[in-house]
């Protein structure tokens, strides 16, 4: 009888396991909370389906996913393949290209080498770096630029992102890198403006950095990253090591077009590390996440400091929507709960990592196709765990003011960024006002506080509303939370 028990147990949890990719041990509520999740993405039409047929309908070959909650990896999944070519499913094993979320992992690194008196984050970089220096700017002519204004995407470097390599192209040096001698550029990076002063994303600010901290230390960031981080964390299935060299994985994925085919060998070749040579699967990710979250509450956490979680995710500048820290993203706040993040995309494959700031809840993604065909996946699906867990702070509505006539009749209509062109809409509704389109498509309540400010359900952000006494235009200006720093962001249309 035992034995055939045994048995039966096994075959439950085989099929558990081909059919969704699941980690058997988990309890009943979480596998409620995976079913409801995998199997409640939502159409356009508000239709519910399943990831399997939003794969299938987005042509996305391949997802990976790790989910977590009270600071414990709850369940994982994975759907697809990892080649076109083989079929060979993909498992949790498998290692995707991760590009630009090398970013977060590499500003954690710096600020690990600070902590330990290896390097100063307020230092200039110049003293750092030996194959190349800094170009002349009339930029420069009065303020240093530091580790802090690279890492922070403030630093007013151009250079975006880059192209993927392949086994058999001629691949560049950190130097032609950073002279513009490679595909996408055709000169030296420059400077935008004075350092401190805006942002705008920039991956060559990136190899500046990493430039700088290989100089110094004589050692490569692929090795320092493995040192500090890696290893210690025995995040078994990440590296920076790239295709080319040795001690490469060798279970990955393969990166897909938007046409399903593969792109080049399938496998980027990236010599500029640290803003997307990193390699690595969801479980590991969210080890590396949890690992801050932790840090964050200074409880249960053995490789990062308190001090550095604080350090790499406080906000550096607002004047990108929502926030930037040293290497996350800080914008979004769903369910009204402050995260960290960032996303990342190599010429098909990438993926993105959700944490929040509190109570250690936050999602990894990673998959093998173009942003058209994971990106409509990862978001809802992003969407469906969140609904699923709840995870959702109520907005505190004993803070709320009466509101007048005038006053909602003054807001209501459609208001266009100012950077971006990104349109929302205030609207009045039965219940009050509401926002449409602030939070991807979504429409989220307004809760008046007062002095022309709203708090928005589903946001970390308010919004106040101003208006330009010389030419009568309306403006919305964001305030992030914990922050008294207002900017103008949305321009009403008349």
């Amino acid at each position: 009888m035992r034995e055939s028990r045994i048995k039966i147990s096994f075959i439950v949890i085989a099929f558990c396991s081909f059919i969704f990719g699941c980690n058997p041990n988990f309890n009943k509520k979480t596998d409620s909370k995976k079913e409801k999740a995998i199997n409640s993405l939502i159409k356009n039409d508000s239709t519910l389906y399943s990831v399997k047929d939003a794969m299938k309908l987005h042509g996305l070959k391949g997802l990976s996913v790790a989910v977590f909650e009270n600071y414990k990896i709850v369940w994982t999944g994975t759907w697809g393949i990892k080649d076109v070519e083989t079929g060979e499913p993909i498992d949790g094993n498998t290692a995707f290209s991760t590009a630009s979320i090398a970013k977060p992992i590499t500003a954690t690194l710096f600020a690990i080498l600070e902590e330990k008196g290896l390097i100063n984050l307020k230092d200039p970089v110049s003293n750092y770096l030996k194959r190349w220096k800094l170009p002349e700017s009339e930029f420069l002519s009065d303020t240093e630029l530091t580790f802090e204004h690279l890492l922070s995407h403030t630093a007013g470097t151009t250079q975006h992102g880059f192209a993927d390599f392949y086994e058999g192209d001629s691949i560049p040096i950190l130097v032609q890198s950073l002279k513009g001698q490679l595909p996408r550029y055709d000169e030296e990076i420059s400077f935008q403006w004075k350092p401190g002063t805006n942002w705008s994303y920039s991956g060559g600010g990136y190899v500046i950095a990493q430039m700088a901290i290989e100089d110094s230390l004589g050692v490569s960031l692929a090795d320092l990253a493995y040192e500090y981080l890696f290893q210690p964390l025995a995040l078994n299935n990440t590296t920076m090591k790239q295709p080319n060299e040795t001690d490469f994985l060798t279970n990955i994925a393969m990166a897909h077009d938007e046409n399903g085919e593969i792109v080049g060998t399938g496998i980027p070749i990236t010599p500029q590390v640290a803003p997307s040579g990193l390699w690595s699967t969801p479980s590991d990710l969210a080890t590396f996440v949890i690992e801050i979250q932790n840090a964050l509450r200074n409880k249960n956490n053995t490789v990062i400091s308190n001090k550095v979680a604080k350090r790499v995710t406080a906000i550096v500048t607002s004047k990108v929507l929502g926030g930037w820290s040293l290497g996350w993203e800080r914008r979004y706040g769903f369910g009204n709960y402050d995260w960290f993040s960032h996303g990342g995309a190599n010429t098909g494959i990438g993926g993105h990592i959700y944490g929040t700031m509190k109570d250690g809840n936050g999602i990894a993604f990673l998959g093998n196709g173009a942003n058209t065909n994971r990106m409509p996946v990862t978001n809802q699906f992003r969407n469906s765990i969140i609904e699923a867990n709840k995870w959702y702070i109520p907005i505190d509505k004993s803070l709320e003011k009466p509101m007048t006539k005038e006053l909602t009749e003054m807001i209501t209509g459609k208001y266009i960024h100012t950077l971006f062109g990104e349109v929302v809409e205030v609207i009045s509704g039965d219940e009050g006002l509401y926002i449409k389109g602030f939070i991807g498509n979504g429409t989220n309540e307004l809760t008046f506080i007062g002095d022309d400010t709203f708090l928005i359900d589903g946001s970390p952000s308010k919004i106040k509303i101003k208006k330009n006494e010389a030419d009568g235009s309306l403006y919305i200006l964001l305030i992030r939370n914990n922050t008294n720093e207002e900017r103008v962001a949305y321009r009403k249309q008349f």
